[in-house]
């Protein structure tokens, strides 16, 4: 039996370059000396019936940042991580009950700088055993998943845009049914489509 993940263990061997949420927006110039906080997010990978699949989160609509938005699990690195991938296992663990002890990293994507002044690391992770989804009811509103195959497809994206700030701000989206994907994490699984395709 050949591995379903082989063709994105084979992309996590190739080199790309890091991404930000300034890349489609050329005339953003950014501060010098400005001060970015290292977080993590999983990229966590299920195979489902023999299908890969990437599970994803919509956050709580009450929250202060990114309310509503589709987004990987994970947060900021805290004095008590190890590193960045222990801050995306623990949260992973805190935000949709992924025990540690079943995921299996696989390796990491380059960096992603956000708006909101993050150096995000994605982690790569393959999730080993079934487990029990359990939102964290003051953070994440809905739990769901996305065949890997879907955004490894990098035809199914397309760039949009929006006011912000007063400037017209240029990101990415890959829709999926009614999860409208957008923003870092639409960013993040663009650059790994794009790794998968060569």
């Amino acid at each position: 039996m050949s591995d379903p993940l082989a063709p994105l263990l084979r992309s996590l061997e190739r080199e790309s370059g890091a991404s930000s949420d300034f890349d489609l927006n050329p005339d953003v110039v950014l501060p010098a000396g400005r001060k970015l906080r290292p977080a993590g997010v999983l990229v966590p990978i299920q195979v489902v019936a023999d299908v890969p699949h990437v599970i994803l989160t919509k956050r709580a609509s009450h929250l202060k940042h990114h309310p509503g938005q589709i987004a990987f699990p994970g947060g900021k690195q805290d004095e008590g991580d190890a590193d960045v991938v222990a801050a995306a296992l623990r949260e992973a663990d805190e935000e949709i009950g992924l025990p540690p002890g079943i995921v299996e990293v696989l390796g990491t994507l380059p960096t992603h700088e956000t708006v909101t002044s993050f150096i995000v690391t994605p982690v790569v992770a393959r999730v080993n055993e079934p487990f029990e989804i359990v939102p964290e009811p003051g953070e994440v509103e809905e739990v769901f998943r996305v065949p890997l195959a879907h955004v490894a497809n990098a035809a199914r994206f397309s760039v949009q845009s929006r006011r912000w700030r007063g400037m017209r701000r240029h990101y990415y989206t890959v829709p999926f049914g009614p999860y409208y994907i957008w923003g870092a994490t639409a960013r993040i699984l663009r650059g790994l489509a794009e790794r998968m395709a060569q």
